[in-house]
């Protein structure tokens, strides 16, 4: 019902209908955001793990704070997975969730903002003081109409900042800030943008026209386990995966624009021994790696293999599927080819058809590794259940080989036909199918 009503009535009228829901629900609910910092982070990639270790390396640092992101969604010491298969949740719900913040006593909200958000005005009644830009590259390009507008859906955000209320908390102004990635072709855009302080982060010594650059060096990769330096301070990660330097020195540049010490984050961030659903291992007592990561998307995918091909293993064995719908149906058979590439087995399964066949886009993707030599029923697998395909990857699994599982990661629910979902989270399926082997 609800998607017929959005193909009858004009989208000028659907955007002003979300446009008074937001300034309705900040009304309703007293305007929380202006009573505490407000940290949105923003970009392609990157944007859930960066604000889970913003949330906790605050926390870690004697904060309260909340947080909501595709991962989780956070009032002080009380965390859940988020189950709405919405990464910002409707406006009403997010000026609620807020709400809570602000009666737990949080000092900080981290709220993940997305370019969809922004076009529905999700973003318009919460005041932000740091913006973190993260990168940008073709993602959602079909509901956007093409990266242009994605990338202003994005702007949008930035733009906003120099209108937001000025926020006096505990007696001190509160600063409007911009934090960005320099490394990323598109940072000007979004550093460009009025702002009281800006602050860059880099793993290549960028320079930019900013405050002040946090750029890290000495970055080693030892089996996956990462070290980097900050003017002479050591840090080191203990999640895999070296794209995470960056997702790590985006919370650093917060944590320094809100007065924490180098020395102070570094002891904090060490404390982050995992992100859900973001390269985590399940550990069970069986004598393979096991793997389960939220990537779909090429790029990420390809970032994900950069980690995976460092761990040692005998064979690995992917299962992944792409998402229906008709978001970025160009990207189904790319998915394919990094899975054949680099993969000595792929198994194509479903994610989230919504109303597409299921069997169509695994076909799409299924083509893919085979444009790079796998051959069906022999090292590429067709399973159109997903329970079964994960069972098919651990029963085929030996001694020291490696199963990565992608596509959804921490994710509580799978989208079928018509919008409904179905409880589902990869990792308690992957637990599940290793007692049965």
């Amino acid at each position: 019902m609800k998607r017929m009503i959005k193909k009858i009535i004009p989208k000028p009228l659907i955007k002003l209908y979300h446009y008074c829901l937001a300034l309705a629900a900040n009304f309703f609910y007293g305007r929380p955001s202006n009573k505490l910092i407000v940290i949105g982070v923003t970009g392609t990639t990157g944007k859930s793990t960066t604000v889970y270790f913003i949330s906790k390396i605050l926390e870690k640092a004697g904060f309260k704070v909340g947080a909501a992101s595709t991962i989780q969604f956070k009032i002080d010491k009380k965390e859940w997975l988020n189950d709405k298969k919405m990464t910002m949740i409707g406006r009403f719900a997010l000026q609620r969730l807020i709400k809570k913040m602000v009666k737990a006593n949080c000092q900080y909200a981290v709220i993940e903002t997305t370019s969809q958000g922004i076009e529905q005005f999700r973003h318009l009644g919460i005041n932000y003081d740091v913006l973190v830009f993260t990168n940008l590259y073709p993602e959602h390009v079909e509901a956007h109409g093409g990266f242009d507008n994605y990338k202003q859906a994005k702007l949008k955000l930035f733009e906003k900042l120099k209108s937001e209320d000025p926020k006096l908390i505990a007696g001190q102004k509160i600063k409007k800030i911009i934090i960005a990635n320099l490394d990323d072709q598109y940072a000007n855009d979004f550093i460009n943008h009025w702002a009281e302080e800006k602050i860059g982060f880099t793993i290549n010594k960028r320079t930019a026209n900013v405050s002040h650059i946090i750029s890290a060096n000495e970055i080693k990769n030892n089996e996956g386990k990462l070290s980097f330096t900050i003017n002479d301070q050591p840090f080191k990660l203990n999640i895999l995966g070296q794209h995470n330097v960056s997702n790590a020195l985006a919370a650093i540049a917060v944590g320094d624009s809100q007065g924490l010490s180098l020395d102070s984050l570094s002891k904090c961030l060490e404390q982050v021994d995992s992100v859900p659903g973001r390269i985590e291992l399940i550990n069970e007592g069986q004598p393979f790696t096991i793997i389960v990561d939220y990537a779909f998307e090429p790029k990420a995918v390809k970032a994900l293999y950069d980690t995976v091909l460092k761990i040692p293993h005998q064979k690995i064995i992917h299962v992944l599927g792409s998402t229906g719908g008709g978001r970025d149906v160009a990207r189904r058979p790319i998915l394919g080819e990094l899975a054949g590439e680099f993969a000595d087995i792929v198994i194509v399964t479903n994610e989230d058809p919504y109303d597409e066949n299921p069997q169509t886009i695994i076909a799409q993707v299924a083509a893919g590794a085979r444009q790079k030599g796998k051959r069906l029923n022999s090292d590429l697998y067709k399973i159109t259940d997903r329970r079964e395909a994960i069972n098919k990857a651990l029963t085929m699994a030996k001694a020291n080989d490696l199963v990565l599982i992608t596509g959804k990661g921490s994710e509580q629910a799978m989208v079928a036909k018509n919008g409904k979902l179905l409880p589902w989270d990869d990792r308690k399926v992957v637990r599940e199918e290793l007692k049965k082997i």
